[in-house]
């Protein structure tokens, strides 16, 4: 009986929480710039409603009760992450929830405009403040964990990992990524690449990008595509809201980004619906959610098989029939040439890593108290110079200030893109072992099984398993670097 209202209750929350996301993707998406401060006080309303919810008095008595009752398997699961939430809820005080919420909208919508101005200056009070603010977060969860600040924080995002793991993980990644991507350099400086050249109308980009979702199995019955500042995939898994940005110069950025967001959609969507609503029919990770968009993205869209799919449809939509630089095999190779880039988001999957890495060192110390809110810059511009050799000097826009994650007060987060890529290519090799003629199948557009290997060992575990038991049961071990490692060695280092 208790545990039934357990469940009853958090699936109220889980209602309003529906309306708070598809709220975040409107103010992202399709709310008029004037509409930000009242929407600022009802969001904020709304967390700490949902913050009430999740710390309701009545609900320690009712988990006391439930881990008396006689449950089954999963209901126990179930119940451990129910009481997990319940815990991390109760360790903020709701005045620390409201001012989060206000100054994290505040920093994040002033930062629309300030990065496009480069404006350092305006944007580092509002960042200041959400980074007080994280800290007195980190501070709490970590006197109550025993963790460190950043490990708590990291917690949220990434259970099961913590620095120390992080730290050998990425230091093995930092031993060969920079020779890699050296070799990489030299051999595509022999190479006779054609540049897709624009313009390409952003109606007829929109229409390759629903093309490709539709291929990939996205469920338009239950999502859609818009545009944003920044792409992200939002809402709810039953209403899966997704977003890019277009760049008429350069229609792959747009349509790489559909498809990865498309990635996360297709995990959302395929959630198991039984426990849906519930902690344990959420996604595993941060980390988990990434590997499935860059599954899409890196392990199946840039790969030579998958751009026979690609090629026709993009040089049907966008009118290129003619253009040489459409071919399967140029396409093929734009797609994995190698650039050191200022943007993340923009990065090819070699120079990405360095990316996440850098950001991952400096919240971290940011986080612990080591360095301030005004380092940041000259940090970032020291770092980058060091892993790609390039130089963000008074560049805030296309340096310290090009993500939205620390507006928003997301530390702890930046680690997932390079665990899910480390995922991605793990769990990449286990279904080649398990389809039979998988690249023959994609190539000829028979993505099924492909699809079904995901749903039976990924989407439809939610977070029934730990990370280490889904990576287990998927893969047959747990998360190693190698497996990426020699991913990135055969697409960009075998004779062809």
């Amino acid at each position: 009986m208790s545990y039934q209202q357990l469940h009853q209750h958090f699936l109220k929350i889980s209602h309003f929480k529906h309306l708070s996301a598809i709220c975040d993707w409107d103010q992202a998406a399709m709310m008029p710039a004037g509409g930000n401060g009242a929407r600022s006080a009802a969001m904020a309303e709304l967390s700490v409603l949902i913050h009430q919810q999740t710390t309701a008095p009545q609900l320690a008595d009712w988990i006391a009760a439930a881990e008396k009752e006689t449950l089954t398997e999963e209901e126990k699961v179930s119940l451990a992450a129910l009481k997990r939430r319940w815990r991390q809820a109760n360790l903020l005080p709701e005045e620390l929830v409201l001012a989060q919420s206000l100054a994290n909208s505040t920093c994040e919508h002033a930062w629309r405009e300030q990065r496009k101005n480069n404006d350092w200056v305006a944007f580092k009070p509002n960042l200041a403040k959400v980074v007080e603010l994280a800290r007195e977060e980190a501070r709490v969860r970590a006197a109550d964990s025993g963790l460190s600040r950043y490990d708590a924080m990291l917690e949220l995002y990434e259970p099961d990992m913590n620095c120390a793991k992080l730290d050998a993980l990425f230091g093995e990644v930092k031993t060969w990524l920079p020779e890699f991507i050296q070799r990489a350099d030299a051999n595509q400086a022999h190479k006779n690449l054609l540049t897709p050249t624009g313009p390409f109308p952003v109606a007829q980009q929109k229409e390759l990008g629903l093309a490709a979702m539709g291929l990939l199995g996205f469920d338009f019955e239950h999502g859609r595509l818009d545009v944003s500042s920044h792409p992200f995939c939002g809402g709810v898994p039953s209403d899966v809201r997704i977003t890019t940005r277009y760049d008429e110069s350069d229609f792959m950025k747009a349509l790489l980004g559909v498809i990865h967001e498309t990635g996360h959609a297709r995990y959302e969507q395929n959630l198991p619906r039984a426990w849906a609503g519930l902690p344990v029919g959420e996604a595993r990770s941060t980390g988990i959610h990434e590997s499935q968009s860059l599954f899409f993205e890196m392990q199946l869209a840039r790969s030579p098989e998958f751009t026979q799919l690609l090629a026709p449809l993009a040089q049907q939509i966008l009118n290129r029939a003619q253009d040489p630089a459409f071919t399967v095999a140029n396409l093929s190779a734009f797609n994995t040439r190698i650039k050191r880039g200022f943007i993340r988001v923009d990065a090819d999957e070699l120079t990405y890593p360095a990316h996440v890495i850098l950001r991952y060192e400096i919240e971290r110390a940011l986080i612990e108290g080591e360095i301030e809110v005004d380092d940041i810059p000259a940090l970032w511009n020291e770092k980058m110079q060091a892993y790609l050799g390039l130089s963000t000097e008074g560049n805030y826009r296309d340096g310290c200030m090009q993500d939205i994650h620390w507006a928003l007060g997301l530390f702890g987060y930046f680690p997932s893109y390079t665990l899910g890529a480390i995922y991605a290519a793990q769990e990449f090799a286990a279904a080649t072992r398990a389809i039979d003629q998988l690249q023959s199948k994609i190539a000829a557009g028979e993505l099924g099984d492909l699809f079904q290997w995901l749903n039976d060992n990924i989407w439809s575990k939610g977070s029934l398993l730990s990370t280490d038991e889904l990576m287990i049961a998927a893969t047959g071990e747990p998360l190693n670097a190698r497996y990426f490692k020699a991913h990135l060695e055969r697409r960009y280092f075998s004779v062809k």
